[in-house]
């Protein structure tokens, strides 16, 4: 860590935890800005989470508020479950970042801009009529208005770049002044630039001169006063790298093959936020992974389920709307009982929707998009770390149960990251296959008897001597798996498909209760326990008792679940959906679970969620849900022509 002691006359202010968002144009390089700084704070061993934010646009119009991009990273000394609710510092390269943002940053917090993009053609575009670093637009801020661009083409007029690239280092300019003001180590970033630029060093070259340019503002210029030191946080003994969602899905996937000594195929079609999967898994032919990228979302996971029937571990990986555009073929997975492994990284619906934001909303499309009784394993991972873990359970259920496992991840931890403690591999438990490997001579197999504890029905790869049966979508007769019409047969196998996933050993759900004093259980799944998990931190702080559980295996739905809901005298369930597991959980239960609803394309902040614990002891819940459809409705009337 560099020595703040030499600072230039700086003080040092100690801190246990500051949220920082880098915000400009898609073009300003953002994410690889925030990207940087988590990786320096990784090292250096602060606990960490992010959230970056894209354009839904893919070329929008520069210096607009469509075109912004930013990146927000909370670091701490102790253990935190979310990105941070407001940030204390953003970084606004232009007039857009900063309207887009500005609302987000609590008022005394600072804000860093870049006064060279500040033209009056720019602050036109997003609608600014006057200047907002001269009127009271910033007043209740610390500001410090720098002129990156400028400073940044003086940085790198030696290394012969040309004006725009120089420009472009601008970013580079951004983190090193962060970097200064948080002590985080230089030279892990100068390294990443030569490797990164490596085929064009005069363009290294400029990055590392305008990541200098940066540090050296802040250590020499006066506007500066204080640099702020964070400390490593104490985490649990271990090795640990920072990862993001979808990476540790494609580890999770890739260390799955090895558990069951099966190659790993991925049939797909790239969709945001679902790509990275793809881009990953290309990269570990070494582990005997295959990826095919597809026409289409139905031809990728036919590739898969082809995949699965011939012996490999079949993937496929998808967003909202390439579901519904398997479902199909999902159904063939399950009447043909076939093990098959199908990644959903929700974003914003219906149809296209908002591409680059988070939403909980395809529970009800992957539990029942289907036609038919066709039922599946669900599970979702709670944060970016525990997708590893999640895709090996994931793969274990497919292969033992023999059914589609559909895994639910979301835009928020698809693209958030934070710490992971790397496993041990030898001490994760192989996965056994089973699949049958010779008949014997004379006999006739029977692809549709079943395990009597799992209720699977044995797998033998096409060719297997003494092994050939029969394989399609039409009704399969009990055991023999011929095709048939029968009424009684058919509803005898609707029920075992049933039976088989109603059955899958899943653990016990766990409540946080510390006292075991709460009559109010905020219940979650996927993305929302870091917010429900902080909010319920931050009201026992207050003495306020409330208890949470989370739910990772949503069908089936573990055991005890009735008997926790029971426990409590109020059960809320906050949900970035209309209310789906709300709904679930009072039909399969007739508990009377509040749902706290959220469809805006963000994530929960824990300080809303603090609100709706509030709500929920007063009583005043129900109603407070009540008013988002009435105001919804109240809209769309005053908009009406002839309308109030």
């Amino acid at each position: 860590m560099v020595d703040l002691a030499h600072h230039n006359g700086a003080g040092t202010e100690k801190l246990e935890r500051v949220v920082i968002r880098f915000a400009g144009d898609s073009g300003d390089g953002m994410q690889l800005t925030g990207d940087r700084f988590t990786h320096e704070a990784a090292a250096f061993g602060n606990d960490l989470a992010t959230m970056p934010n894209f354009p839904a646009e893919i070329r929008a119009p520069q210096g607009t508020l469509p075109g912004v991009s930013s990146f927000q990273i909370q670091i701490a000394d102790y253990d935190i479950l979310t990105a941070g609710d407001q940030p204390d510092v953003l970084v606004a390269m232009n007039p857009a970042a900063l309207k887009a943002n500005l609302e987000d940053v609590a008022r005394g917090a600072t804000v860093i801009v870049n006064t060279d993009e500040f033209t009056k053609r720019n602050l036109a575009k997003v609608g600014y009529s006057g200047d907002p670093l001269s009127d009271e637009t910033l007043s209740g801020f610390v500001v410090h208005r720098v002129p990156m661009t400028s400073l940044t083409l003086a940085a790198t007029e030696s290394t012969g770049v040309g004006k725009k690239d120089g420009q472009r280092a601008k970013n580079m300019f951004a983190l090193g002044l962060l970097s200064w003001m948080y002590g985080r180590p230089i030279g892990g970033t100068e390294q990443f630039m030569r490797e990164k630029f490596a085929a064009t060093p005069e363009i290294a070259e400029a990055n590392i001169l305008a990541f200098r340019a940066g540090w050296n503002y802040g250590e020499t210029t006066e506007a500066f006063a204080t640099t702020y030191e964070i400390a490593p946080a104490t985490l649990a003994p271990g090795t640990y790298r920072q990862i993001t969602g979808n990476t540790a899905l494609a580890y999770g996937i890739v260390t799955a093959g090895q558990l069951s000594g099966l190659s790993v195929f991925l049939g797909t079609y790239p969709i945001t936020p679902a790509s990275d999967i793809l881009h990953e898994l290309s990269k570990h032919k070494n582990f005997g992974v295959t990826t095919f990228q597809a026409e289409d979302e139905i031809a990728g996971i036919g590739a898969a389920l082809g995949a699965s029937l011939g012996g490999a571990l079949g993937v496929t990986s998808t967003s909202g709307p390439g579901l519904a555009l398997k479902s199909e073929t999902i159904g063939l997975a399950v009447m043909t009982e076939l093990p098959l492994l199908i990644v959903d990284v929700q974003r914003g619906g219906p149809s296209t929707g908002l591409p680059t934001k988070t939403e909980q909303a395809d529970l009800l499309q992957a539990l029942y998009g289907r036609n038919g009784e066709s039922p599946v394993a669900v599970l979702a991972p709670r944060s970016p770390a525990d997708c590893f873990a999640a895709a090996v359970e994931a793969a274990r259920i497919a292969l033992t149960y023999r059914t589609p496992v559909l895994l639910l991840s979301d835009g928020a931890i698809a693209n958030g990251s934070e710490p992971w403690a790397i496993p041990n591999v030898a001490e994760l438990a192989p996965i056994d296959p089973a699949f049958e490997t010779e008949g014997a001579e004379g006999d006739s197999f029977q692809p549709y008897a079943r395990d009597t504890e799992t209720l699977a029905r044995p797998l033998a790869v096409p060719g297997t001597k003494g092994l050939a049966h029969r394989i399609g979508g039409l009704e399969k007769a009990d055991g023999s798996g011929n095709i048939s019409y029968d009424p009684a047969n058919h509803e005898l196998m609707v029920r075992l498909r049933q039976a088989k996933i109603d059955g899958i050993a899943v653990p016990d759900l766990e409540v946080d209760d510390p006292d075991g004093r709460a009559e109010l259980l905020l219940i979650g799944w996927g993305s929302s326990y870091g917010p429900i998990g902080e909010a319920c931190r931050r009201a026992r702080r207050r003495g306020v008792p409330v208890a949470q559980a989370h739910l990772r295996n949503l069908n089936p739905l573990p055991a005890n679940t009735g008997e926790v809901l029971r426990r409590y005298r109020t059960v809320v369930a906050p949900e970035m959906n209309g209310g789906q597991l709300a709904m679930l959980l009072r039909a399969r239960y007739l508990v009377d679970v509040q749902p706290w609803t959220k469809i805006a394309g963000t994530a929960f902040s824990a300080q809303e969620l603090v609100g709706v614990i509030d709500a929920a002891l007063d009583g005043s819940i129900a109603e407070m849900e009540h008013d988002k459809a009435f105001d919804a409705r109240a809209r769309a009337t005053y908009r009406t022509p002839g309308g109030m």
